[in-house]
């Protein structure tokens, strides 16, 4: 079977790590098999959508690496989800209902003083109800009529699953003013873009029910399923409002690495370890809804901001050329000292100054700078010369090596002095040990 899935973000705000979950285990599950992967924008609440958020959306994902293979938005496809709703409505499936909120609100309430389910009593289907209102000059609001029977599936994350629809209230697909709902939209979308799995979290499995009904009703394949556990924070609390509206571009902006957030999204509430990976390939090799467990996935910053250190320490020149300066052998360098790669400045200051030195040890330096081998230097320089400081000086251990890191670097600890030397060079570098700055 060929595997075809979508992304449906609405642009009525930034892209969370919610969503950016939910698109990225679409992705890794699509190029795992060779499958499409499309971007949707659901865009049909006309007030609260923006162009801005839209744009946005297209820069979220590209920034976190996931290219999509087709795209377009739901307000273009009004006529399609007419089509759909008539559909519908000849088989005799949608009915009109005219209940204001108000209503609707107090006949829940009813029910939950007799604890009883809110599930809508389908008062309009009777037709004196429904020439008074229609009497009244009431608009209607369209239901879908549920088949109040069990619908079943098998879902790839949950396993079998099982929802009464009598237990459900029939949904609003169309509202008074005309303006279709999530549900018709995105089922007709699913169904002309040949869907093949729905991927997304199990928020959305009471919704699955009513979705597969519609689908049966419209005489199209239903897709296969999989309902991923929501995030939650460290401690298995609700997310906190910051943290549920932590946005990619809050990430993007701090410094964090796509490959970070993407490794470390992958990874939560799964059997593998939260590791370091160096290609979105290599996430999309290991992906398996087998992996992913039914408790919910642990969200903490702490965590990728140690995953954003990690991924930086094995990541290869090639990945981060032309957004540092000096070179592989610079990174090379460097790397393993950093948290974010906006730390690569104060490494970089280590090597083109100035550096205002620390004398600890004046003797030591003295000597050390007496000592300076000629140039050309590599990393062997390094070991020759604190042999010789040490032959002259009898300074040993921390004693030798704590007052050279601070008079070439004036910091108490960095990258290896063996890869750094090289790179401050001879003349900076006896200049710091006399305890000038440079």
């Amino acid at each position: 079977m060929s595997v075809t899935v979508r992304f449906a973000p609405s642009p009525t705000g930034l892209l969370h790590v919610g969503n950016a979950r939910t698109a990225l285990l679409n992705w890794l599950f699509a190029k795992k098999h060779g499958g499409r992967f499309l971007l949707r924008i659901d865009d049909t609440d006309a007030a609260r959508s923006t162009k801005e958020f839209e744009q946005a959306i297209y820069r979220d994902l590209e920034w976190l690496g996931l290219t999509h293979d087709g795209t377009d938005r739901q307000i273009n496809r009004m006529a399609k989800y007419s089509v759909a709703f008539y559909q519908l409505q000849a088989a005799g499936r949608i009915y009109p209902c005219f209940e204001t909120e108000g209503e609707l609100e107090r006949q829940r309430s009813l029910l939950a003083a007799r604890k009883l389910p809110p599930v809508y009593n389908r008062a309009s289907l009777e037709p004196a109800n429904k020439a008074k209102w229609e009497g009244e000059g009431r608009k209607p609001h369209w239901r879908f009529k549920l088949s109040r029977s069990k619908v079943r599936w098998t879902d790839l994350v949950r396993g079998p699953v099982e929802i009464d629809t009598a237990t459900m209230s029939d949904p609003v697909l169309v509202r008074e003013d005309g303006a279709f709902l999530y549900t018709l939209p995105s089922v007709a979308d699913d169904i002309d873009m040949a869907i093949s799995h729905v991927v997304r979290g199990e928020d959305h499995v009471t919704n699955t029910a009513a979705q597969i009904e519609i689908f049966q009703a419209l005489g199209a394949p239903i897709p296969k399923f999989a309902h991923f556990p929501l995030l939650v924070g460290a401690g298995g609390e609700a997310l906190s409002k910051r943290l549920g509206s932590l946005s990619l571009q809050d990430l993007r902006e701090e410094g964090t690495e796509p490959l970070a957030v993407a490794s470390y999204l992958a990874k939560i509430g799964t059997s593998d370890p939260v590791e370091p990976r160096q290609t979105l390939g290599e996430l999309a090799a290991e992906f398996d809804f087998a992996k992913i467990g039914r408790a919910p996935a642990h969200f903490v910053p702490e965590e990728l901001s140690t995953l954003n250190a990690r991924t930086l320490h094995v990541m290869p020149y090639s990945a981060v050329a032309g957004r540092v300066p000096h070179g592989e052998v610079f990174w090379e360098a460097v790397k393993s000292n950093l948290n974010k790669l906006g730390d690569i400045t104060d490494m970089a200051r280590l090597v083109t100054g100035p550096v205002t030195p620390v004398i600890e040890d004046a003797a030591l330096a003295a000597a050390a700078a007496e000592l300076l081998p000629p140039e050309p230097w590599d990393q062997e320089t390094w070991g020759g010369w604190t042999k010789a400081v040490a032959a002259q000086t009898g300074a040993r251990g921390k004693g030798l090596f704590h007052p050279l890191r601070l008079a070439l670097t004036g910091l108490e600890h960095g990258p290896e002095l063996k890869k750094l030397l090289p790179l401050i060079g001879r003349d900076r570098s006896l200049a710091r040990l006399k305890g000038q700055t440079a």
